[in-house]
């Protein structure tokens, strides 16, 4: 399964990726919703930067995945603390994730920068930062 995983650009999230000091991807929600539940090892994330430019830049493979049951502030903030190592988040993606009922760890191998791609949303009217492409060709622009 491919999918689009839109990164933050004031925190330089995707150069973070490309030279190696990152090598994890949190999402977390009060809710179960993408892409909780629905990413897998051996998945292809391809990256985007949130500053809609709307071109896909760079693509990991998942390693791993930690899907979190249901936890307290003090759980979830516990969690994002102990793998900031691998997370380096902002102070500022730190508040927006720490805490979160629900939290998806995704562990990435091999990632790279791609010949840069723009990508058609159109079947995705409610915009996240999360895209379940199914095949990376079915959105190519």
């Amino acid at each position: 399964m491919d999918h689009v995983v839109y990164l933050d650009t004031k925190a330089n999230e995707l150069e973070k990726l490309l030279n190696r000091s990152k090598t994890m991807i949190i999402r977390g929600a009060t809710g179960r919703k993408h892409p909780y539940g629905r990413v897998n090892e051996g998945d292809i994330l391809y990256f985007i930067r949130n500053n809609a430019e709307g071109v896909v830049k760079a693509k990991g493979i998942v390693e791993s995945v930690f899907n979190s049951d249901k936890m307290s502030t003090e759980e979830s903030v516990a969690l994002v603390k102990k793998h900031q190592d691998k997370l380096q988040l902002s102070n500022r993606q730190f508040k927006k994730w720490a805490g979160k009922r629900y939290i998806v760890l995704i562990w990435l191998k091999n990632i790279e920068e791609v010949k840069s791609f723009a990508i058609d949303k159109t079947n995705y009217g409610n915009m996240d930062d999360w895209l379940p492409v199914e095949k990376i060709e079915t959105v190519k622009n």
